[in-house]
């Protein structure tokens, strides 16, 4: 079962504020540890964070219409500050590992939601078998294209004793 758990937003996040000091290191190095832990048990499939809403655009569709809004936005509670997508075998199974994350938002009161996602079986009455076979070539080509850049990447990156070297003086 594929999840999103979602780290809402707070009024500092939204800011863009970064406060350097002991609370914010001990969480770095706390959700470092956790994440570490999500990706051992085969658990997190990716993670990140975001910027504040003031980056980012909406865009809104009413009719043939198509707006463009930018943000910031004002509903702070209801906005995402970061985000992993976790495979899970139950919501039980996520609920128990969200509550051991640390406290995303150190100072301020720190909110994960979880969300499930929905699979094509889900809309199985809806699709047709056309548009149902068009979605799994556009997932199989996601797949090979991931695996191709996990490929490329790996590729690209260092060692740490061939970037020593690297940096040397001559």
């Amino acid at each position: 079962m594929k999840v999103l758990v979602f780290v809402k937003a707070t009024p500092l996040s939204e800011k863009g504020i970064l406060r350097r000091d002991e609370q914010m290191a001990r969480m770095f190095a706390e959700m470092g540890k956790f994440n570490e832990q999500l990706a051992a048990a085969g658990i997190m499939q990716e993670a990140d964070g975001l910027k504040p809403s003031s980056f980012g655009k909406r865009i809104k569709f009413s009719g043939k219409d198509v707006a463009v809004i930018d943000g910031p936005f004002a509903e702070t509670e209801e906005l995402v500050a970061g985000y992993w997508v976790w495979n899970v075998k139950s919501m039980d199974e996520a609920v128990e590992w969200a509550k051991r994350c640390p406290n995303p938002m150190p100072g301020e009161e720190g909110v994960l939601e979880i969300r499930p996602t929905n699979t094509l079986d889900d809309f199985a009455e809806l699709l047709t078998d056309e548009q149902r076979e068009r979605f799994e070539r556009g997932s199989r080509k996601m797949e090979r294209q991931k695996k191709v850049r996990g490929k490329a990447k790996a590729k690209r990156k260092p060692t740490r004793g061939k970037a020593r070297r690297q940096r040397a003086p001559r």
